[in-house]
């Protein structure tokens, strides 16, 4: 029977769901990586920007004694350049992490579809010819040593071939976890056809999982993962104040070369008058 949902796991899926696709599937998923995208390129830009401007004063500093914009200034600065290696990190591996629907549709049609090119015109054996399935677990472990078997396809499944067994395994350490390897054992002889290591790009992207999420040093590496998102939102923040004031400081600049005093009182009935 399937265990009853708590409110728990329903937020935890509304929020995993939001955060990966936006709730809109594979464009959602597509337009979450292009801003991932931007947010790199910021990184970058941001890093070019500080080099230049940390060359007037030592780093870490904060002027509290200027005006609040200076303040806010160095505090976006400070907390950039304290979390800018994990935030592109974070960022690049969340750009990868939403390029999985093309990529594994990639390796399907190319290294999958060349695997099982010369077995997808033979028929399904009947279950009185099939090989046992306890020698084809076993068989999988000494192709695939290290690794621990996770799942099994039996012939004629989705995405499978007609005559083998088609196991999964992976690494057994916390960073291999998501590194699977199927081996293709033949359910008509047990014997082992192949295993084949999944491609470089999606190494890649398994590997950039846990890198992205935190989850492979437990619950410390989560609570550290945490605090510096919650440093990330804070420059984010710090960046907003600074967009608004900058585009407080032109529009008054303009309306001072237009002649208004926005300290005069009696300017301000042709102020309002010029803004409807």
């Amino acid at each position: 029977p399937k265990e009853p949902r708590t409110w728990t796991g329903i937020i935890m899926g509304i929020c995993n769901r939001l955060h990966t696709s936006l709730f809109a599937y594979l464009p959602g998923r597509l337009f979450l990586g292009a801003m991932g995208g931007v947010f790199v390129a910021s990184l970058v830009s941001g890093t070019v920007l500080y080099g230049r401007f940390m060359k007037r004063l030592p780093f870490g500093s904060v002027r509290r004694d200027r005006a609040s914009r200076l303040t806010w200034l160095d505090l976006h600065n400070l907390l950039g350049a304290a979390t800018l290696v994990w935030a592109t990190v974070v960022g690049f591996t969340g750009l990868v992490n939403e390029l999985q629907t093309p990529l594994f549709g990639l390796w399907r049609v190319t290294d999958v579809r060349q695997i099982l090119r010369p077995y997808a015109n033979l028929p399904v054996p009947s279950q009185d010819h099939l090989s046992s399935v306890q020698a084809a677990f076993d068989t999988a472990a000494k192709a695939a040593p290290g690794n621990e078997v996770t799942g099994l396809s039996f012939p004629g499944a989705s995405f499978g071939s007609p005559v083998h067994y088609v196991l999964w395994t992976r690494g057994a350490t916390p960073l291999r976890a998501r590194l699977f390897t199927p081996v293709l054992v033949d359910a008509r002889t047990g014997e082992l056809t192949g295993a084949y290591p999944m491609p470089w790009y999606l190494r890649f992207l398994e590997i950039s999982r846990p890198l992205h999420f935190g989850d492979y040093g437990g619950m410390p590496l989560k609570i550290l993962w945490a605090l510096l998102d919650v440093v990330v939102i804070g420059v984010l923040v710090s960046g907003l104040v600074l967009w608004a004031g900058k585009r407080r400081i032109a529009t008054d600049a303009r309306l001072r070369a237009l002649g208004y005093d926005l300290d005069d009182a009696d300017d301000l009935p042709a102020l309002v008058e010029g803004t409807r």
